[in-house]
Parts: structure tokens; sequence; C-alpha cells
């Protein structure tokens, strides 16, 4: 399945039917729309945006040619308290620029308008309602807190994000968490740069592009305005009635399935010169990548691993055995300062030295040793999931950097910035969708992110039924491969104490003693082992001369978590998974069995997901053998109501009770 099928739709900005002319202008509030108490489309939106506008237009100086100007619009109508969040608005701006100035962002027209005495009445923002700090050495925040809001205000605001980046415009938002009545934007582009354009999402976008007579007046070393005359292409983008992007259970990131409009520079064409591509291909990206000084050159720098490798790798002469040795050891050395990114910062040479480093700067210590082992080692480009997917080539959608080894022909994935970490398992978040290998001569490679391999969690019971109902008994739960990793995340800096008290709540308050956990942060690449005894007095309920019991005990679900009439985003499960309970239910004397819940066998079309439940009697003992297996990470949302099926059938077999009768 290709993840582009699931969200993203290419467009060209050219000869588009023409959307019907409408006025939507700050400052035209009225009293009916004050009076307005839910919006008509989605009566249970606590606020919705009654209009979206933006524009892109470019401004020229002689110093540094042209920059971009982003001016948004926004009137918002609150309907609940819940909406009330919507009068706090921020918008972020970057500052890590190394050849540009930073952006700038300046908000305008921010008024509060309410409903008194019949009469529309407005509350302007004051200097004290607008606020400015630093988030990190890249970004900067601005925002406003709109005043005198209240449930049925209506507030408006403007604000003008100025920028010298032209690579990549930001990107135009058209769906949010409250319905949007309307969106327009428009962009005024000189002819000779050429965008990429995406539309993320479903929405509808009506388009009309027109090429016109443009230009830009600027003033030249003698203080002299000048005009500078161009083609420009003038194109409006707009649509109406979109709905909110609503929560949903098993979503990787909803801004990947979020409506937006998208540009990013492909090509500069100026008459007299070549074109100069940008992003046009992935080895242009690779290239262009490469050539950073805090990329391609860190990668060069070895001299100072040497003797560390020597000392490491002595009669070592298995590649797989020197990847493991040289894994670990980069793995316990180094310190992740939790800063992402695809370029070394302080370089490899003093993140080594001072045993901390960003991402980039550990997982190139990695290559750089492994190539020195004699294993092909190669950067790989990722975008993690809080960033959202790469769907073209683009130098900006990267946000991480992880290891890509070669041994045999066969491709290892490697992240040494994370402790828990082993070969070709990888933190969760990496887990999206497609990476990006790039090597020095500027080839690049697609790498699937996704895993292939079934990570395990098998589970075994061993259960006495007394005449009351108790159960008591013995448990063994055994995970692998990213269950094994995830639990490591969760837990592997709990005490006991804690990590128990919790998982007796997540079986319904069993009574959990003698707990015994191996692997838990040792032999990362064994399984981790829990082995325990339980006692429970609500795992069963008697009527009369009967007792009935769920064949899977604790394990039970009896809550389908897909209960949405509707979907919007796709289905996430992070990775293929494969779920197994084996239990052997010794019954009380006294007692026959009376009836067994027939045996399940439930698939999907594709065999994607299949389940099956079995349950037969040997003497006095009832054997039960149920397992679930997902083989896909992400499922499309036109398969939810199949999925959805699926899951009710499942959790309905797993509700069938099994019937003990008193002799």
């Amino acid at each position: 399945m290709k993840f582009q099928d699931l969200l993203i739709i290419v467009f060209l900005l050219l000869g588009i039917s023409k959307s019907s002319a409408q006025n939507y202008e700050l400052g035209k509030v009225t009293v009916a729309e004050l009076k307005e108490k839910a919006n008509p489309k989605d009566t249970t939106a606590p606020a919705a945006i009654l209009f979206k506008k933006g524009k892109t237009f470019f401004t020229f100086t002689k110093d540094k040619g042209f920059s971009a100007n982003h001016v948004y619009e926004f009137k918002i109508k609150i309907y609940k308290k819940e909406g009330l969040s919507w009068a706090n608005q921020k918008v972020n701006f970057y500052i890590g620029y190394e050849s540009l100035n930073n952006d700038r962002v300046d908000f305008s027209d921010a008024v509060t308008y309410n409903l008194e005495n019949g009469k529309v009445v407005k509350t302007k923002l004051e200097s004290e309602g607008t606020f400015k700090k630093n988030i990190n050495k890249y970004w900067n925040e601005k925002a406003i807190t709109l005043p005198n809001v209240k449930v049925g205000s209506i507030i408006e605001y403007k604000y003008t994000l100025r920028s010298e980046n032209i690579t990549k415009l930001p990107d135009f938002q058209i769906q949010y968490d409250i319905p949007v009545n309307y969106f327009e934007y428009k962009t005024e582009i000189p002819e000779m740069y050429i965008y990429k354009t995406i539309l993320v999402g479903s929405q509808p976008v009506i388009t009309d592009s027109k090429l016109i007579n443009g230009g830009v007046s600027f003033e030249n070393e003698h203080n002299q305005t000048n005009r500078l005359s161009y083609r420009q292409i003038n194109t409006i983008c707009s649509g109406k009635d979109v709905p909110a992007l609503t929560e949903e259970p098993y979503v990787n990131n909803p801004i990947n399935y979020r409506g937006s409009i998208q540009h990013e520079l492909e090509r500069i064409r100026y008459v007299d010169q070549p074109d100069k591509d940008y992003t046009v291909t992935w080895e242009g990206v690779a290239t262009t990548i490469f050539k950073d000084p805090s990329f391609g050159k860190e990668l060069s720098q070895n001299s100072f691993l040497v003797e560390d490798v020597k000392r490491l790798l002595t009669n070592v002469e298995s590649p797989d055995e020197r990847l493991n040795i040289i894994f670990k050891f980069v793995q316990n050395k180094m310190n992740w300062d939790e800063t992402r990114g695809c370029y070394t910062d302080k370089g490899i040479v003093k993140a080594y030295k001072d045993q901390t480093g960003n991402v980039a700067e550990i997982n190139f210590i990695l290559i750089n040793m492994l190539k020195m082992a004699g294993i092909a080692a190669n950067p790989v480009l990722v975008s993690t999931i809080e960033n959202g997917v790469p769907i073209y080539p683009t130098r900006t959608g990267f946000n991480y950097v992880i290891a890509a080894a070669e041994i045999d022909g066969k491709q290892i994935l490697l992240d040494a910035s994370h402790k828990f970490t082993t070969p070709n398992i990888l933190p969760l978040n990496v887990l999206n969708w497609k990476g990006r290998l790039i090597k020095k001569d500027g080839t690049s490679l697609e790498i699937n992110l996704e895993p292939v391999t079934l990570s395990r969690e098998m589970s075994n019971l061993l259960v006495k039924v007394d005449a009351n109902g108790k159960i008591e008994g013995k448990g063994r739960i055994q995970r692998t491969d990213y269950d094994a990793y995830n639990f490591r995340v969760h837990n592997a800096n709990k005490n006991n104490e804690t990590y128990l008290e919790n998982f007796e709540q997540q079986l319904g308050d069993v009574k959990i003693s003698n707990y015994a956990v191996e692997n838990k942060k040792t032999n990362l690449s064994g399984s981790v082992l829990e082995s325990f005894d339980f006692v429970s007095d609500n795992q069963s309920e008697i009527i009369g001369s009967k007792i009935f019991i769920n064949p899977l005990l604790f394990f039970t679900r009896s809550k389908n978590p897909f209960n949405q009439e509707n979907r919007q985003m796709a289905i996430y499960f992070g990775y293929p998974t494969f779920e197994r309970y084996v239990i052997s239910l010794e019954i009380p004397e006294g007692y026959m069995v009376e009836s067994l819940p027939a045996a399940v066998r439930i698939s999907s079309e594709d065999k994607e997901i299949v389940f099956t439940l079995i349950i037969s009697k040997d003497g006095n003992k009832i054997q039960i053998l149920s397992s679930k297996e997902i083989n896909n990470s992400i499922f499309a949302a036109d398969q939810y109501n199949g999925l959805k099926d699926l899951f009710q059938k499942m959790i309905a077999s797993q509700n069938e009770k099994i019937v003990l009768k008193k002799i």
C-alpha cells in the first residue's frame, strides 16, 4: 500500500475552474453572526473558523534579492466554553539561518466582538496582550491573547510573516480541530521561481491561476527608486465547509492527514542563465545535503577513532560481531542531548570527547567506526512521525538521521542515540514510512522503515478455579522485537512496585506475587520474560449452580477501540504484531463443563489480520488457545468499516462464556 494513496493529491495550478467571488473582510461582524449559537454544519463544534485568508507575495532589495511575505487573516466564532482557548494564538518563526536574516512575525488588527444590549461592541488588543519567547536556537514564538473573549464572541486577527527563505513557503493549513467555513489562499509568484505544489488531505480545492505582468520597486545603491519588471503567476485557491479533523484512535500523526497547501521551490529559471534545480530529484537533494560541511565533512573524520576501533576489534573477524560490538560501544558511550536534526551541531570530534551529542553526531560516529571496521555504512535521512511524511523530494522535510550498514547484501538499520535500540529495532517515532539513504557520490536509495518481522507477545497461564469462582495460578509473558523494545522504554526505569501497581490495575485488580523479569535492561537482543503468580476474585460470575468464565480471563477485551461511525485518517498500529494466549484452566472438584464457546477463525479479506480462538476439554482441564496476527502497520481509512467489524467479532468471541455446572 502506498502512503501517497492515503493522503496526498498533487495538483497543477494552471487553467483550473474559477471560484465564485465572495467578500470576506475583517471588521465586517454582524449581529446575526454574534447571535449564532452553533455551527450549522457541525453543532458539536466548540468554535469555528468563519474564514481564513492568506496571501504570499514577493518583495526585493538590492542587497538580499527577493524575500517572501505571508499575510494571514482569521475570523473565529466561539460557541462553547471549550472554544475559549482559541483566544490564545501563537506563531513559531525560524531564527536558525546561517546566511539569512531571521524571520519576523507581526500581529495586527486583533479585535474581539461581543453583542451587548443588541449592539456590536469591539475590544481591541493592547500591547500587553502580545508576547514573545525563545523556544530554542532555531525557533522563536510570537503569541497574543485576545481580550474579553466569552462564549458567543467573534475574534479576528491578522499576522504577517516576513522571510528571506524562499525555498520552502510555510504550509497553508486549511483544516483544524474545528470546522472552517471558508478559506482562501492567494499567491503572487515571479515566473522565474517554479514551485512544486502539493495538496495534503482530501478536501476539495477550487483553483484559478493566470499569468500577468508584475514587478517590484526598490532602492538602488544611489537611493534611487528602480523598477524590476517580470511576469508573475497569480493563483487563488479556495474552499468551504472543511470539517474538523477529529481525534481518532490508532493514528501516527494527525498532521499527515490535516488538509494543507504546500509549496517547495523546485527550480529557478532566469532568461539569460541555466536553470538552477533545487529539489527536482532525490539525487539533487542528496548531493545538496552531502555538500553541507555539517554533514559530508563530518562523515570523513575518523582519525580520533582509530585507537578505540583497534582496541574493540582485536581478534574479531565476523562482520556481524564487529557491527554489534561497535554499536553497543557507541550506544553506551554516547548520550543523546535530545536534539533532532540531520546536521551536526558542535561536530563529532567534540561530541565524542564530551560523550554527548545530537542524533546526527552520535550516528555519524557510529557510521565512521563501522566503515573503519570494513563494514559499508551510510546515513539515512528520516522524518519522524511528529514531523510528518516527505512525499516528494525535499531538503527540508527530514528532521532525523540514522545509520544503515550492509552485510552480505542485507541492510541493517541502526540508531545508537537511544539506549534500548538494537540492530533493526529503531525508536518507534522513526518508523515513519520511508527513509532516504544517501551516499557521498550523490546517489540515494529509498529505505523502507516499516518493520516486516512480526513482534510477538506470548502469554502462558496455568490456572485453577475453586468452587467460589476464585482463580489462582502462574503466568509467563514473553515479548520480542518491538514489543520488547516498547516494554523497556516504558518500564525499564520503573521499580517493580510501581510497575506492578499499574500492571495489576491493567489486568483488572488481579493480585500478583513472586514477580520476576529477565532482560529488562540487559541482553537487549533477547526477549523480555516476565513470570508471576496471581490471584483474583473477579474473573468469574456465579449464578445459581453455575460458574461463568471468560476464556481469556483478565486478558479479555470488552470494548472495540473503533467505535466511530466514519473515519478520516488511516489506522496505524506501529508495527506488525503477533499476540498469543495459551491457557490451561483446571475446573473445581464437583463441577463439570456444561458448554464451551465455539471455535472461531476471523480473517480480513487479504489476511492482513487473522484472529483464532480454539477451546477444548481434556479431563478436568480446559485448554484455550487464542491468537491475533496483524501483518501490516497501517491500513487506509477506506478499510475502516471492515476493520471495525472484524474487531467487533473478535471481542464478541472473547466474551462468550465458559459455563461450569455443579454436579
